[in-house]
């Protein structure tokens, strides 16, 4: 189980189990408009929970990146807890209504009320006083963020980035409202038990990661302003690279991490993987951009030297760390991109030879002047590099991999590519009893 698989369940666990101590009558509920009551609460404790730390993981913040395996980890993660959200919400929205309709189509009757005891604490009366504009405003923020999520996550490799950031940019808006929601419908004893506690450290810290997002702060301490200085394009494979002079205040980068590039502010801020070593003499760093979608498409057109751009990072945590004599690297397509930096970082400070390194590259596409570049920085890091071009070659697999490779038991293999095929072949691996959770390094390079 993966670090990110425990934190999504581990927070689900905790809240469940400090909701129980702050509500237990629960253990007591009988009939249909009891249980109602509870599950109400308890699924609005649960997506708030979500919401809330979905909100702190999109700040980027530096203190779960290593725990988690890096930012590519923890987007995930973020992801789940979106996806978990809109689960959790549409339940507390049945929950909410489904007993109303049964009593409206007449399958319930309704339970008679006594007179209720008036309220004696002034501040418990004067959230009783917002619960209908609570109500109503979440009920409609509700369905606008339902729709925000699905139409997100239908067409989320279609829409262009630049729109799935705007749609992206409600939804800080939509927390907040979702916060008042809460705190004036949850049961008003909550506040004062531990649960109460870890809510309101929840909200307040989720509130505060809203008010960053919509300042357009995020990140902001973490960037640089830089200048292109050269732009070169392989057109066989539809990649541009480009380099860019670093001004001040640039902490440095270890080869596999990535950053943020802002060279249109109205596009925003896209992520892509560092393709040089970093020399605090020659202060400069490279990117590969692979001609994919809307944006990456027209970067060679409107990208010229001498553009300001913004880089924000570094981040990542794919750095080729571990104490296995032999690696293995696989990068497919684009994903070749932190090997040719790590490659540079060897052949720069002389390590290579503290490793056996394994470089495969497949590729469908050719270039021959890229494919050069990279046999002469395999051969300057001391690299063995295997080069499988689909249409020459056929497919990589992991027997492929056996065979040029025969220590391969004793290996870690760190791979950069298409997720389906990192699983793949992460699987494959795993059925012959190498333990992946500790040696099979995939970076989940996907954003949204």
């Amino acid at each position: 189980m993966t670090n990110i698989v425990r934190a999504f369940w581990v927070g689900f666990i905790v809240l469940s189990i400090l909701w129980l101590a702050a509500d237990p009558g629960v253990f007591g509920a009988t009939g249909i408009f009891q249980w109602r009551h509870f599950l109400v609460q308890y699924s609005g404790v649960l997506a708030i929970g979500c919401m809330s730390i979905a909100m702190i993981l999109s700040l980027r913040p530096r203190w779960p990146e290593r725990w988690l395996g890096g930012l590519d980890k923890m987007y995930r993660l973020h992801k789940w807890l979106g996806i978990g959200a809109l689960v959790l919400s549409i339940s507390h929205w049945f929950f909410v209504n489904g007993v109303k309709w049964a009593v409206g189509w007449g399958f319930l009757t309704k339970p008679e009320r006594g007179p209720r005891a008036p309220i004696e604490n002034p501040l418990e009366a004067f959230f009783t006083q917002l619960r209908n504009p609570a109500e109503f405003v979440g009920e409609w923020t509700f369905y606008a963020v339902v729709l925000l999520i699905a139409v997100s996550l239908s067409l989320i490799k279609i829409i262009p980035y630049r729109q799935f950031l705007r749609f992206h940019r409600f939804l800080p808006v939509a927390y907040l409202v979702l916060v008042f929601h809460s705190v004036t419908l949850a049961e008003f004893y909550y506040w004062l038990t531990p649960l109460g506690i870890v809510l309101a450290i929840m909200m307040t810290a989720g509130t505060y990661a809203a008010i960053i997002s919509l300042m357009g702060r995020i990140g902001a301490k973490r960037c640089v302003q830089g200048t292109i200085a050269d732009l070169h394009s392989f057109p066989g494979v539809k990649v541009l690279r480009t380099t860019i002079d670093m001004g001040p205040g640039w902490p440095g980068h270890k080869a596999g991490q990535f950053a943020f590039a802002t060279s249109n502010p109205k596009e925003g801020a896209h992520p892509y993987t560092i393709a040089s070593s970093w020399d605090a003499d020659a202060p400069q760093i490279a990117f590969f951009t692979k001609a994919l979608g809307d944006h990456t498409s027209r970067l060679e057109q409107t990208l010229k030297p001498g553009l300001p751009v913004t880089i924000e990072g570094p981040y990542g945590c794919f750095t080729f760390d571990d104490d296995q004599p032999v690696q293995i690297w696989i990068g497919a397509g684009i994903g070749i991109t932190p090997f040719i930096a790590k490659m540079q970082h060897l052949a720069k400070d002389g390590t290579a030879a503290t490793k056996t390194i394994h470089l495969f590259h497949s590729t469908a596409e050719v270039d021959d002047a890229a494919l050069q570049n990279l046999d002469e920085e395999a051969r300057a890091a001391n690299i063995q590099l295997h080069v499988l071009i689909s249409a020459r070659d056929g497919y990589l697999t992991g027997d492929r991999i056996r065979q040029q490779v025969p220590e391969w038991p004793d290996t870690s293999f760190w791979f950069c590519g298409p997720t389906g095929f990192g699983d793949a072949l992460r699987n494959d691996f795993a059925n012959r009893g190498v333990p992946v959770h500790k040696r099979f390094h995939q970076e989940l390079f996907s954003m949204r």
